[in-house]
């Protein structure tokens, strides 16, 4: 193995590293969640509440409280469904639309340490990437 180390140690320094460059605070998983929650209506415009929820394997009463904070910001509008008006179909507004297309607000620690790195390490850490996306 290359230094000696076997996949298990190398899992366990790489999170161990990895945790170290994530913040993952209330605001960090809050806006992981808006994001995710935008993306899954946007995807299956109209979106229905059902639908969304299966999407982020949340259960529909949860959805339904995150959505009516997505309207109320108006990122999210939503109008009765013309097949069934017990049901309600969501869309993203163009605000809903701008948001999801802006770049995450996370990360932004990663990217200042990255920063500091030599050409060289930042090809490394590049080359360590492409190798790990090629796994999944």
């Amino acid at each position: 193995m290359f230094g000696g180390s076997s996949p298990a140690a190398l899992a366990a320094r790489f999170s161990a590293v990895a945790q170290s460059f994530i913040a993952d605070g209330p605001a960090e998983r809050a806006e992981r969640a808006r994001r995710k929650l935008l993306t899954a209506i946007a995807e299956r415009e109209p979106a229905t509440l059902k639908q969304v929820a299966a999407a982020v394997r949340r259960g529909e009463p949860a959805v339904s409280r995150s959505v009516e904070t997505l309207v109320r910001a108006g990122l999210v509008d939503r109008s009765p469904d013309p097949d069934n008006r017990r049901r309600l179909a969501m869309r993203l507004s163009e605000a809903g639309r701008r948001e999801l297309e802006q770049r995450p607000k996370t990360g932004g620690a990663l990217e200042a340490r990255l920063g500091r790195l030599a050409h060289s390490e930042l090809r490394a850490i590049e080359r360590a990437v492409e190798i790990l996306e090629r796994g999944t």
